[in-house]
């Protein structure tokens, strides 16, 4: 598993020779953003799974920076975010609203979005923004707590795995007796 991670990741040259990268050498070079172990990989994950949620083209950009101010593994919290794509990201919020509702103890039920109106478009875009204002709270609100508890079930998940990798390999070392 760490092999054929390592085989996909770039390493320091790559990071060092890119003419983009340059000014940001010092922070990107640190070992710790490219090292993969299982601490490294479950705080990548954690940050990547948060991260994921956030709204926008703006996914991978906060991964990145989670994975330097956390100082996990920078390459694997980048790519985790692509779990939200255009396939997920509709039943995530659906998900995320629907908590915020209950968090908020909203008992409106779900508010359907006006029907577009061409005709009235300047009707349409203020019974549009009001509909934007009423889910704002609970969709924010259950963003976070969704993104909160993926990333605590992924870091935790990520470590249970990365353990019991661990140990069928000292049981298939003891069993075969050589030294992986």
């Amino acid at each position: 598993m760490r092999r054929t991670l390592k085989k996909y990741l770039p390493d320091h040259q790559t990071i060092r020779n890119n003419p983009w990268l340059k000014p940001f050498e010092s922070s990107l070079l640190h070992p710790r953003l490219w090292h993969l172990n299982r601490h490294s990989a479950a705080g990548a994950v954690a940050a990547g799974l948060f991260c994921g949620l956030i709204p926008g083209p703006l996914q991978m950009l906060g991964a990145a920076i989670c994975a330097l101010i956390f100082r996990v593994n920078l390459p694997l919290a980048m790519f985790v975010t692509l779990y939200t794509n255009p396939l997920t990201i509709v039943p995530l919020y659906l998900v995320a609203y629907q908590i915020g509702r209950m968090t908020i103890d909203d008992g409106n039920g779900f508010i359907v979005p006006p029907a577009f109106n061409a005709i009235d478009f300047i009707g349409w875009t203020t019974a549009m923004q009001t509909w934007m204002l009423a889910v704002a709270k609970p969709l924010g609100i259950g963003l976070v707590l969704l993104a909160s508890g993926l990333a605590v079930l992924g870091y935790f998940a990520t470590r249970a795995a990365w353990r019991l990798y661990l140990i069928s390999a000292w049981r298939r070392r003891k069993t075969t007796g050589t030294r992986a």
